[in-house]
């Protein structure tokens, strides 16, 4: 069995790409997987670590601000949408798939078209509440579209039904309890808020979140892990020093989070932007949250993917043009000191959980097998 997948660009793409393979090749010693991505992007890194075929294409997205720079971009797009093209069937030839599967971004556009030009079975995962361009245009002539999230169907035209399958979770996030956490970490019965806004962090999150610690350090009422990315760190030590904040045991600043399955499971409160896959994370886990979804993706698909928890009552929602320490600190405040409130949202996220969507993709690329 050759599963061939095709996505990248950013890790919402990726990952769920990764988890599926890994997911195949636990049950299929012997499948064969292979990756289609471009050379330049996060893609490039991950998937050959991971020890997996991977085979490049060059594709762009069209930029829709008109600026002499973004024509002169968009010239170098069309070319690339046509070699994209060629070089995607050319690939496939060599690679001979059983089975062709889209995860999203430009990327998966040329190589899912040209497969299902040569008969190629081919399914597409959409992993956002928003679907993205690509998808749009693949969904139609794609064999089976899987959605991580149902209110992606009314954005798109299908001409069948989808599959609703959820987004693939890191299993080690569904086994640490609340306790085991606590004890590894070292926490006593205090509410522990973790936050957090992506790998390469986000100046606006840390700089309300600064505010934030400014805020509860003295009380010693809470815990606090705070991932501030890579560029951050320095720049929040130093304005907490400048604050005269004395960090005390309850603070822990990182760059990173390594061990997010214990940070995660201790935690009572989220902070963070709202990826799929971040959501995803929260709703297995049973989290309540504060989601800060990033302006600054396509479509503004993240905040329609935190509506989807807030419309559950699962999260708040504080938009990143109104974030402020003042605003931060008033909805933590408000929900981290309701217990009742803190249930009932830990509750309405563990509902809207979809815990086997490794299981339910599985399904899907079994079954397209079986009629290849």
């Amino acid at each position: 069995m050759h599963i061939l997948f095709a996505g990248g660009g950013t890790a919402g793409h990726i990952n769920p790409a990764l988890a599926i393979a890994g997911t195949i090749r636990k049950k299929h010693t012997d499948a064969h997987i292979s990756y289609i991505g471009t050379p330049d992007k996060l893609e490039a890194k991950l998937v050959p670590e991971k020890g997996y075929n991977f085979r490049t294409i060059e594709v762009a997205g069209f930029q829709r601000k008109l600026s002499l720079e973004n024509i002169m971009k968009n010239i170098s797009a069309v070319s690339k949408a046509v070699t994209s093209s060629v070089n995607a069937r050319k690939l496939l030839k060599e690679l001979q798939p059983d089975i062709v599967i889209g995860t999203g971004g430009y990327v998966s556009g040329p190589v899912l078209r040209e497969a299902a030009k040569l008969g190629i079975k081919n399914a597409i995962h959409e992993q956002n509440a928003f679907p993205g361009v690509t998808t749009k245009m693949l969904c139609k002539n794609t064999d089976v579209v899987m959605l991580a999230m149902p209110e992606a169907q009314k954005h798109m035209s299908l001409n069948k039904e989808p599959v609703i399958t959820g987004n693939p979770v890191r299993v080690e996030l569904l086994n640490v309890t609340k306790q085991q956490a606590r004890k590894k970490l070292g926490f006593d019965n205090r509410p522990v808020i973790l936050s957090f806004g992506g790998s390469l962090g986000a100046e606006r999150i840390n700089q309300a979140v600064e505010g934030l610690i400014e805020w509860h350090t003295p009380t010693h009422k809470f815990y606090h892990i705070h991932a501030t990315g890579k560029s951050g760190y320095d720049r929040m030590m130093q304005g907490l020093k400048e604050k005269q904040v004395k960090i005390s045991e309850e603070i822990d600043i990182r760059e990173y989070i390594t061990d997010m399955d214990m940070c995660m499971a201790a935690a009572d409160l989220v902070i963070c932007r709202a990826g799929a896959i971040t959501l995803s994370e929260l709703c297995a886990c049973g989290k309540p949250s504060i989601l800060i979804p990033s302006p600054y993706v396509a479509e503004n698909h993240q905040f329609h993917n935190a509506m989807t928890l807030k419309s559950v009552g699962a999260a708040e929602i504080i938009e990143e043009k109104d974030l402020t320490d003042k605003k931060l600190i008033e909805v933590v405040e408000s929900l981290i000191s309701d217990e009742d409130k803190l249930s009932s949202m830990s509750k309405a996220a563990g509902k809207n959980a979809i815990i086997d969507a490794n299981e339910r993709i599985y399904k899907v690329i079994m079954d397209l097998y079986n009629k290849k």
